[in-house]
């Protein structure tokens, strides 16, 4: 297990990662922290980055996807007040663990019935007619069956993203950000249909980390 703890500062926030091994969790993160694309290996146990959000500290964990791990996914659960649940998009088997395998290491945390659940779609550089194997339909299903009706707004917090081209990535973290942790009038905002960030954030530790994911 790899985790950087380069500051004391408290985080007001934790997001956890789950999901399959190889579906793109860590690529997501760093992809969002560092702002390119980098190929990674397989994390071990779970790996922990910190990105200051406005005023706020938010602390990212991204956690193993074996099955053999999911004692240690269901303790870095703990505490979470969002959890960001990935899939393949060409693997009908990966979305399938999301319900099978990885709902259930929710139940550990304390505010399960206020946790916000998005649900990510990975890899739509490669989507194609014939390689999708899960509808958008399906996954904005899924998505609305998981969460407390009342937290959602008109949005699904459903997002297809690709870590390689940068699709929807900072989207997806600016919707969940937005939403608990609030920027007040005072913040520079910028243009989401714009296609660029809702904050001017910025990673903590801008050098490269030492990632084992």
């Amino acid at each position: 297990m790899t985790v950087e703890y380069k500051s004391k500062r408290k985080a007001d926030l934790k997001v956890v990662l789950l999901g399959e091994a190889s579906v793109g969790k860590t690529t997501l993160v760093y992809r969002y922290i560092y702002g390119n694309f980098q190929d990674t290996i397989s994390t071990i146990g779970a790996s922990f980055s910190l990105k200051q959000w406005g005023p706020y500290n938010v602390a990212i964990w991204d956690t193993a996807g074996e099955e053999r791990f999911s004692g240690l996914s269901s303790f870095y659960c703990r505490g979470a007040s969002a959890a960001i649940l990935c899939f393949d998009m060409t693997s009908q088997v990966s979305f399938e663990a999301l319900s099978i395998r990885f709902l259930p290491l929710l139940e550990g945390v304390e505010e399960k019935e206020t946790c916000l659940k998005v649900v990510v779609g990975t890899k739509s550089d490669v989507v194609t007619p014939a390689t999708r194997e899960v509808t958008s339909e399906e996954a904005i299903n899924f998505t609305r069956s998981i969460n407390n009706i009342s937290l959602l707004s008109k949005n699904v917090p459903y997002f297809e993203t690709s870590s390689k081209t940068g699709e929807n990535v900072s989207l997806l973290f600016e919707y969940m950000l937005e939403r608990l942790l609030p920027l007040d009038g005072t913040e520079v905002r910028k243009d989401r249909m714009n296609g660029v960030d809702l904050a001017q954030s910025r990673p903590l530790f801008p050098e490269k980390s030492n990632k084992c994911c």
